[in-house]
């Protein structure tokens, strides 16, 4: 399948499938996605509500300073990057599982341009060590930030009450429905601690119905630039 490297509108790069006509994040600025979705209404929600506007207060017993995440879709690590920044500005220990069935090649990463438009180009190494520590393993990234990649398919994720939060970015429902339904859902929904949150860009009707399902609350939020909702789920 062809693979393009495009310029999304923040200035930061994807890769584009055409035959798909899908991105690995939006095309309306893969940085401002990664941020809203993901550390916005997923990390700082959880961690730091007081850095969400709106956001109701989260009690002391929910917050934590050791977090686990699982990202669903590793990709091109900007998610990953993105959280091992963050966790230096807010000093909370982070162990990181990236789940990717097809990973992406060291010669397409080596185009992206995600340290110098996030202003880490003195992390450019950082970013770059993700990709290259093995697979299978956990490696300790920075003192804040471990890091385990795991090569396997979403349907295989079968752990119990393991994670704080889940990044679920798999490629939409348009082309890999498979991805998006109640039985991918319950194993996210047992995978999480109890009172742990699901973020993702997506805000399908399919999608919400098949949250609330299995169990969670959803709650549909602002998008990201280019999109008008967004979804968190948690289970409590």
């Amino acid at each position: 399948m062809q693979r393009d490297i495009i310029i999304t509108a923040d200035g930061s790069l994807t890769i584009h499938l055409p035959e798909w006509n899908e991105q690995y994040h939006s095309k309306h600025g893969a940085i401002q996605e990664a941020y809203h979705v993901f550390i916005k209404q997923g990390l700082h929600h959880l961690c730091h509500p007081e850095l969400v506007s709106g956001s109701y207060p989260v009690s002391q017993n929910e917050q934590s300073n050791n977090i686990s995440i699982l990202e669903i879709g590793f990709g091109t690590g900007l998610n990953a990057f993105i959280t091992l920044l963050e966790a230096e500005k807010l000093n909370i220990s982070i162990d990181y599982y990236g789940v990717e069935a097809y990973p992406v090649l060291m010669n397409e990463i080596n185009q992206l341009n995600y340290p110098q438009e996030l202003n880490a180009q003195n992390e450019a190494s950082t970013f770059t060590k993700l990709h290259e520590v093995f697979w299978e393993a956990p490696h300790k990234i920075t003192p804040h930030f471990s890091i385990t990649k795991q090569n396997r398919f979403f349907s295989e994720i079968k752990e119990k009450e393991s994670y704080n939060i889940i990044y679920f970015d798999a490629f939409g429902a348009r082309v890999q429905p498979e991805l998006w339904t109640e039985l991918i859902f319950k194993n996210m929904y047992n995978a999480l601690k109890q009172n742990g949150i699901l973020v993702t860009y997506s805000a399908k009707g399919s999608v919400r119905r098949a949250m609330e399902n299995v169990g969670f609350k959803v709650e549909r939020l602002p998008g990201p630039p280019g999109k008008r909702e967004m979804l968190r789920a948690t289970k409590s």
